[in-house]
């Protein structure tokens, strides 16, 4: 499919490409790359497409929304006859500004470049970024690729790098990049540095979601100078987080589940998009397998403070737990179990593709549930230990 200048897209055609995308044999980039088209306006379709699947098993209630939406329409065209006089009159005002302020020459360009309106007011009487407008899809090159597995594995070797130092780290190894495309490409992985103390946070939130307590600081405990979280039961308190995946042909999204006090993964889920949906089925799994916990922590990432998350935590009347701004070693029990699966799997795996990868993975995790020691738990095996408090309380 060959995208024109302009060119829309059918409920059909966008209904095929996040069929495609659901499927998750491909990385979101090679799919926007097929298509021509941005990961940005994918996301936005997978996000309708999900939020309306209902309504193909109560046509009655989409009927009824239309007659509702109709009724709405129908009240702002209303308002809008009562306000086209107004308009008007605005319009012969500004045409005289532009008469007396805009020289004869410049409004003669206009009149020749078979314009009305400039594309700048188009975009915004229409809704459109600029941006959106101008956008040509280009595919992430081999290079641009490389630099973003180069930022993974400087971010999972250097916990406490934020972008400068990774900006740094890179500049010596040889790359020609900004800070802020290093920035940028932390972002859209969703890659933080590990801080002590408040710093700038750099995962992505929504300011109109609400941000929880972070309840965790009961179970903190002091060796000299050194602040650890000790979660003395198992089933006390779960964590998730999503991390960047690679793969030869591009990336993926590990989306986990966490007990603390056993370190058992407890669900988890590897997907080409970093979204809502992407946390809260791997959060549905693993109530679905096991007894629920007391507290659910994680960072204030979008994808956790979605009231599609929030609202199964809310249900099953499981405390929610947000890490303090920008501190994302208040979930460092996960954070450790991303970084012992990269080194331990992913970096030298090299998977060719998206089967390879989920196959090595799933492999992985269950080698580290019940057959890896775990010196955090006096080396007995995550998964083992958790089962046998599980059976224990029955």
């Amino acid at each position: 499919m060959s995208r024109k200048k302009g060119q829309t897209y059918t409920a059909e055609q966008k209904t095929k490409i996040v069929l495609e995308l659901l499927k998750e044999e491909e990385t979101i980039a090679q799919i926007a790359t097929k298509y021509k088209i941005t990961a940005q306006s994918i996301s936005k379709w997978k996000k309708q497409f999900l939020e309306n699947a209902s309504l193909a098993f109560e046509p009655a209630k989409a009927v009824q929304e239309f007659k509702n939406e109709i009724k709405t329409k129908d009240e702002e065209i209303e308002e809008l006859q009562k306000q086209l006089g107004k308009s008007v009159v605005e319009k012969e005002w500004l045409a005289k500004k532009l008469e007396s302020s805009v020289s004869y020459k410049e409004r003669k360009t206009l009149i020749e470049n078979g314009l009305k309106l400039t594309k700048s007011t188009q975009c915004k009487l229409l809704g459109i970024s600029r941006a959106t407008h101008y956008y040509k899809p280009v595919p992430i090159s081999k290079t641009n690729l490389k630099i973003m597995h180069t930022i993974d594995e400087v971010a999972t070797d250097n916990s406490e790098y934020g972008y400068r130092f990774i900006h740094q780290q890179l500049l010596e190894d040889g790359y020609s990049i900004g800070k802020d495309r290093v920035l940028k490409y932390m972002q859209f992985m969703g890659i933080q540095a590990i801080y002590p103390t408040k710093k700038k946070l750099t995962s992505t939130g929504n300011p109109e979601h609400k941000i929880y307590e972070y309840l965790l600081k009961e179970y903190w405990t002091r060796t000299g100078r050194t602040k650890q979280t000790y979660v003395p039961t198992p089933n006390e308190v779960w964590s998730g987080d999503i991390t960047y995946i690679r793969t030869n042909g591009g990336f993926m999204y590990l989306a986990a589940v966490i007990d603390w006090h056993t370190k058992a993964i407890l669900a988890y889920k590897i997907s080409n998009s970093m979204d809502a949906t992407l946390a809260t089925d791997v959060l549905k799994e693993a109530l679905s397998k096991y007894p629920k916990p007391k507290i659910f922590n994680t960072d204030q990432g979008s994808q956790y403070t979605s009231y599609e998350h929030t609202q199964v935590l809310k249900e099953h009347d499981i405390q929610i737990s947000m890490n303090g701004r920008g501190r994302s070693i208040d979930n460092i029990v996960i954070e450790r179990f991303f970084r012992t699966l990269k080194y331990g799997n992913i970096y030298i795996s090299d998977y060719q593709s998206i089967k390879e990868l989920k196959e090595g993975v799933k492999a992985y995790i269950h080698k580290y549930n019940f057959k890896r020691f775990h010196s955090a738990i006096g080396y007995q095996k995550p998964m083992n230990l958790y089962l046998e408090y599980v059976k224990s309380v029955g």
